[in-house]
């Protein structure tokens, strides 16, 4: 048995709500600390001298996961064709929240709309890579790891960012996975990965981590030295921030506050990512979706106020994404079907707020009914890299794509 499986299976028959070992010290679990009283000015900065980190400003990636409609999310309103394309699940011209005079959000998402009032909310459209591949499976395995459609990689681009350009030894890990047991960016062999579910419950089971044991077995000894990395780890964390923020009462809500307990833990990670599923709309959509985009608006919300109340909302950028987009036409069942390109947000306090790409051109769909793409979602991950952490995209990336000027210096 090896290393994953042996402390999958130990962690989560003692009831651990997390993912396995991924990697060389993946899956690292945490253990209790001191009830130590904390403030805004004690997390503010993630470790005590910043200079020369590139990741003392946090990347929050939320996954929409089974691909979100990005026609009826971001809506071309006074493009006919939109309407004739959708007569039973066109969003009214009277529900859409206007963002221009062309295109507006689902009414879903108003929790949203203070936050594009304040410019802090960038709207990208016409996003996807081209030869797009419409399997689930296939398509986030390139969107994870920043593949052609073609090319088979075997690690994350998160992953590959932190083996070029390491984070900080005292950072508890390079990056935290909330809700899923799949690592996805973050999958590769020399980067810390943390997964969990709940934090409490997480500290209380990681209490059985304990790096002591026969060390001669070469196989005990080397799980016994990724536990050693789970001790080390535990010892950043504590949970017992009480925050003025009141976060939905909703699944994501849930994972949001999970995020804002890690953040205030003041533990150090260069990435969060979280994940909202149940976008797989093929039958019934209308109603599925509403529900979704409620939560990931209110969800969104909560991550602002709370980011702001921990003086992190000016070093932190949210970023959404989808394996794919989804077509155009409905279908028979009220749904649509797997499509191409999409639209996403951004968000954060240094975001420069507005509509980037371009929007669909819903007369120009190709041979399949799908629509062209305009930006390479390449190019979200190279302003990442680019300039939210001063990296080299093109190292990581394996090419050229030009980062989006929607960042403030």
């Amino acid at each position: 048995m090896d290393r994953r499986n042996f402390l999958r299976m130990g962690l989560l028959g003692a009831g651990v709500p997390l993912a396995g070992i991924v990697g060389s010290i993946n899956g690292v679990s945490w253990a209790a600390v001191p009830n130590l009283p904390q403030t805004a000015a004690s997390i503010a900065s993630p470790i005590a001298n910043p200079i020369a980190n590139p990741y003392r400003n946090l990347l929050i990636l939320i996954e929409l996961k089974g691909a979100n409609d990005g026609l009826n999310t971001v809506i071309p309103y006074t493009d006919p064709l939109y309407a004739q394309l959708r007569p039973k699940i066109a969003i009214p011209r009277d529900q859409v929240l206007t963002l221009s005079e062309r295109e507006g959000l689902h009414p879903s998402l108003n929790a949203l709309m203070p936050l594009w009032q304040n410019k802090e909310l960038a709207v990208v459209q016409g996003i996807g890579y081209p030869n797009a591949n419409l399997s689930h499976f296939r398509s986030i395995e390139i969107w994870d790891t920043a593949s052609k459609s073609d090319e088979y990689l075997g690690a994350g681009w998160l992953a590959r960012t932190f083996a070029a350009v390491p984070a900080p030894a005292q950072y508890a890990a390079d990056g935290i996975v909330v809700g899923s047991n799949d690592m996805g960016p973050l999958s590769g062999p020399q980067v810390r990965t943390i997964a969990l579910a709940d934090t409490r419950q997480f500290l209380q089971q990681a209490k059985l981590a304990k790096p002591d044991g026969d060390q001669r077995n070469a196989a005990l000894k080397h799980i016994l030295g990724v536990e050693s990395e789970i001790v080390h780890a535990a010892s950043k964390l504590n949970t017992n921030y009480a925050f003025k923020t009141e976060f939905p009462k909703t699944p994501f809500g849930n994972q949001v506050r999970t995020a804002a307990q890690l953040v205030a833990s003041n533990a150090g990670m260069a990435t969060i990512r979280l994940t909202l599923g149940g976008f797989d709309t093929h039958a019934g959509q209308l109603g599925t979706q509403a529900g979704l985009l409620k939560q990931l608006a209110d969800g969104l919300a909560a991550l602002k106020d709370v980011m702001t109340e921990l003086s992190r909302w000016d070093s932190t950028m949210v970023m959404t994404y989808s394996e794919f987009g989804r077509r155009p036409k409905e279908n028979q069942s009220g749904g649509t079907d797997h499509g191409t390109a999409n639209a996403h947000f951004v968000l954060g306090g240094r975001v420069k707020g507005g509509l980037y790409g371009q929007a669909p051109a819903l007369a120009r769909l190709d041979g399949n009914g799908n629509l062209a793409f305009a930006v390479d979602f390449r190019s979200l991950y190279a302003t990442v890299i680019d300039k939210w952490w001063s990296g080299d995209s093109a190292r990581i990336l394996g090419g050229k794509f030009e980062a989006l000027d929607l960042l403030k210096v």
